[in-house]
């Protein structure tokens, strides 16, 4: 059967509440795609595949593409970011020239940074809470059986940020929908940490007093390296930020910060309290203060957190960030969002019993999304499952010294964890390290291990610091 005849047979497929609109060969050639964080345009050459589009009800997008030749026998599918409502284009045509039948989904509306979709839908809050990637998981290995003969042997999800949170929903809710899944910077607890995000646009950037420049931010990131870097590697990376403990009188001097701005870096070190002084969520890491520009910089919030809040949680598009409560408005974004949205369930037991495995990933310098809340996780994890090593056979945690959020910083971001996943789950080889690189203009000019958590990499006390070979994973 030709390619042509098996689109046909696809065209052909019933799959319930869903439409499926078209099904094409796309010839092998160039295809542009935008890669997710903003960043330019790239030209990537796509061998021959055929392209599905379909639409479940009432209007979750779904996109297949389905390799020509030289399957390798897999399923993948790929998340999301932000608010999703887009197509991840980027992620598609990386998993395509992997070999992958992959997919991708909108999650059931078209949109940026804003919610105003969410306004009286609280059907649309279900599709992209949870609901949309199931949907987009079940037709899409419906349409790869069909086109191919045969269903794929193994299903894989890939994804960071909302896709990391979309892999754990996959795990905590559907654990027979993927054998393998890879979650990185995991938004798990949505109507929650959105408010550690305002928290700092509330001390930053409402009263010009309380604002930190970013040559004072600099100067209190040299601080902190020059303080807590290990003096015996001095490589700029913090391997274990939440241990440190900030010395406000030296920052203050070293910054040269007025009493108003202490209190400011002390209240983003510390993260959201509500009236009574219990903590919200956990607050920003040492040692990533050149990256929380985005967060602090100004002049309004990173626009996130206003459009979960005053757009799915009190539908109103006018809603005044600076007036947001982490009493009433908190428990109010908690009752409304909790259910749906939040992956936070540490009860990972079925998806272990059927063989899933899980590689948790985060950057420490992460400014967005709290690393120490996914640590937190993995550890309500490790104590719902009966323990760290019965949690070590299926799911594994690392951390990222001195990397951002998904990507970026200045520590080693670049590394592929979808071959240590499929290594684990198809012949049983769990990732004791994943090797790191640090790529600048094209070169790399830093490798280093990842370790399992709770391990840390360790210098051997020889070789260059720039290369992986010379570090162990050791116990901290």
């Amino acid at each position: 059967m030709d390619h042509s005849e098996r689109c046909a047979r696809i065209l052909t497929l019933s799959l319930p509440q869903a439409t499926i609109q078209s099904a094409e060969i796309i010839p092998a050639g160039p295809v542009t795609v935008v890669p997710p964080g903003g960043l330019d345009p790239v030209v990537v050459q796509l061998p021959e595949h055929s392209r599905v589009q379909l639409v479940v009800e009432p209007r979750i997008t779904v996109e297949v593409w389905l390799p020509a030749d030289r399957w390798n026998g897999r399923f993948q599918g790929v998340g999301g970011g932000g608010l999703a409502g887009v197509i991840s284009y980027a992620a598609l045509a990386a998993s395509l020239q992997n070999g992958y039948a992959t997919a991708s989904t909108d999650t059931g509306h078209v949109g940026g940074t804003d919610a105003l979709w969410a306004i009286g839908r609280p059907d649309l809050l279900v599709d992209y809470g949870y609901r949309a990637i199931h949907e987009m998981t079940v037709k899409a290995t419906a349409v790869v059986e069909a086109f191919y003969g045969r269903p794929a042997h193994h299903t894989y999800f890939t994804g960071c940020s909302t896709g990391g949170r979309q892999g754990l929903m996959e795990a905590q809710r559907y654990p027979a929908d993927y054998d393998g899944v890879l979650a990185g910077a995991p938004a798990i607890n949505i109507s929650t940490f959105h408010a550690g995000q305002l928290w700092a646009a509330q001390h930053t950037l409402v009263d010009p007093a309380s604002h930190i420049s970013a040559e004072q931010y600099d100067a209190i990131n040299r601080w902190v390296l020059e303080t807590f870097d290990d003096a015996g590697a001095p490589d700029g990376l913090i391997d274990e930020p939440n241990q440190v403990v900030i010395d406000y009188a030296a920052v203050k001097a070293a910054a040269q910060l007025t009493d108003q701005q202490v209190e400011t870096l002390r209240a983003l070190y510390s993260g959201p309290v509500n009236p009574a002084g219990e903590s919200v969520y956990p607050g920003l890491m040492p040692g990533g203060e050149t990256q929380w520009q985005p967060l602090v910089g100004g002049p309004v919030p990173f626009p996130i957190g206003p459009a979960i809040y005053g757009q799915m949680v009190f539908e109103d598009p006018d809603w005044d960030w600076q007036t947001f409560s982490y009493d009433a408005d908190l428990a109010a974004a908690q009752a409304k969002l909790r259910d749906v949205m939040d992956a936070m369930d540490p009860d990972l037991r079925a998806f272990k019993e059927r063989g899933g495995k899980l590689i948790l990933y985060h950057g420490w310098s992460d400014f967005g999304i709290s690393p120490e809340a996914t640590r937190r996780y993995y550890e309500r994890v490790v104590q719902t499952v009966g323990g760290r090593a019965a949690t070590a056979e299926f799911a594994r945690l690392f951390l990222l010294p001195g990397v951002g959020h998904c990507r970026g910083g200045t520590g080693p971001d670049t590394f592929d964890g979808l071959t240590p996943l499929v290594d684990w789950v198809e012949r049983g080889v769990a990732p004791e390290r994943i090797v790191a690189a640090q790529i600048v203009d094209g070169q790399v000019v830093r490798t280093r291990p990842l370790c399992p958590y709770p391990k840390v990499a360790r210098w051997t006390r020889s070789g260059s610091l720039d290369d992986a070979a010379n570090f162990d994973c050791e116990e901290p």
